[in-house]
């Protein structure tokens, strides 16, 4: 830890994860393991991060299997073979699109919705907790920080909206 950085070390953190992208991507670890385990204690043990990852990505709206894959930046195929497994499941569906009859989209079944609303509800008691822990102001910071535009690209597109 940099002298002065006023970044208090956890313990399970070495010197080099406190970069921050390494700093993100372990406490992203840590939120998905608590929404896995919320996941299997509410009946939806069955899915996989993957298809948990694909999932998060409909976000309640149906989306193209090249759209997801660009998301997910994995191939084309690879999102095919995901969302099939998932679909076999009974959360996803693949339904033809109203503007273009040869493409694809994936969209949520009622089990699929259920599931949603459950991560949402674990989202929510995850967040209650990490507010608890480190305080409701820095968690609102922390979530303002994340939602702030960090490029110019993003500063346009906001005021676009």
């Amino acid at each position: 830890m940099a002298p002065g950085s006023g970044l208090r070390e956890n313990p399970g953190m070495t010197p080099h994860k406190l970069y921050l992208r390494h700093l993100l991507l372990s406490r992203s670890d840590w939120m998905e393991q608590r929404l896995f385990d919320g996941a299997a204690r509410n009946g939806y043990g069955d899915l996989s991060p993957a298809m948990a990852r694909l999932c998060a990505h409909l976000a309640g709206r149906p989306l193209s299997l090249s759209e997801l894959a660009r998301r997910l930046t994995v191939s084309r195929q690879a999102v095919h073979k995901l969302a099939a497994e998932t679909a076999k499941l009974g959360y996803i569906e693949f339904v033809d699109s109203e503007q273009d009859a040869r493409v694809k989209l994936l969209r949520f079944t009622l089990k699929g919705w259920d599931m949603a609303e459950s991560a949402r509800n674990e989202l929510e008691a995850i967040e209650a907790r990490l507010a608890d822990q480190i305080g409701a102001d820095k968690l609102a910071l922390l979530k303002e920080l994340l939602a702030m535009p960090w490029t110019q690209e993003e500063r346009e597109k906001g005021r676009r909206r």
